[in-house]
């Protein structure tokens, strides 16, 4: 169960090598989650993201998952809520390709649309009853700003986050008064790995305040995060923006 303050003792991490996702379940141990499931392929990355875990005092476990075997994904998932209640999901996976080559290879295309939002819907849906059942917890969507309004350097990957944006709004209204809840978290573009400390493009960020980000919204119970919260004004003008204009723009 959440502690006083709302935030999770557990959590379930779907895509658990993602950085912004470990960056998140740092956060949350400072703050008293005690057990973490980091769920992905089977890799040495993995083991050593537990590892890392577990060094912070974490009890950190390892469950194989692939977002691309939606078959497994209600016995995957099944296993980690029979351990316990979960108290937050977070859904971290995904691929951005490469628009060019996806462009040319409509396989690799989707592929990237099954991943991203395919894999979601499935594991989605089975996590979501999983929260329903105990009648309480947090599914935690990391979407993109780029699901906004599709543009034509990445409309591939775009389309497959505007997919996952709006399964995941829907989910929660239908989850709305169940005691479980879905949260939607749109963040700039990430500056991961060797980037991260570079100031990077205008209204980029970082894992680091996408995590913050997330402790806040499980917080106030929000069902929708920017991140930063100044794209929420720019991205409302830019899906209104007339098309015509919207091509010349140097996104």
């Amino acid at each position: 169960m959440k502690d006083a303050f709302g935030l999770p003792q557990s959590l379930l991490v779907l895509g658990g090598t993602s950085e912004i996702a470990l960056a998140t379940a740092r956060r949350l141990i400072a703050r008293r989650t005690r057990t973490v499931w980091l769920a992905g392929r089977p890799s040495p990355a993995l083991e050593q993201a537990a590892g890392s875990l577990r060094a912070l005092g974490a009890d950190a476990r390892t469950v194989a998952f692939d977002a691309l075997d939606p078959g497994s994904h209600e016995t995957v998932l099944g296993k980690v809520f029979a351990e316990g209640d979960v108290d937050v999901v977070l859904f971290a996976f995904g691929v951005c390709g490469d628009q060019a080559e996806d462009e040319r290879d409509p396989l690799r295309a989707v592929r990237v649309a099954q991943t991203n939002y395919t894999g979601a819907v499935s594991a989605g849906l089975v996590a979501a009853r999983a929260l329903q059942a105990q009648g309480h917890g947090s599914l935690v969507v990391l979407s993109s700003v780029a699901g906004e309004r599709a543009r034509r350097a990445d409309f591939i990957y775009g389309s497959s986050k505007a997919g996952l944006d709006a399964f995941a709004q829907g989910l929660g209204d239908a989850l709305h008064g169940t005691g479980a809840h879905v949260m939607v978290v749109r963040p700039g573009e990430v500056r991961t790995g060797a980037a991260a400390g570079r100031s990077g493009r205008p209204l980029s960020t970082t894992p680091e305040a996408v995590a913050t980000a997330i402790e806040l919204g499980l917080r106030r119970r929000s069902e929708t995060v920017w991140v930063p919260g100044v794209l929420r004004p720019v991205m409302s003008a830019l899906r209104h923006a007339p098309r015509s204009l919207f091509r010349r723009l140097p996104l």
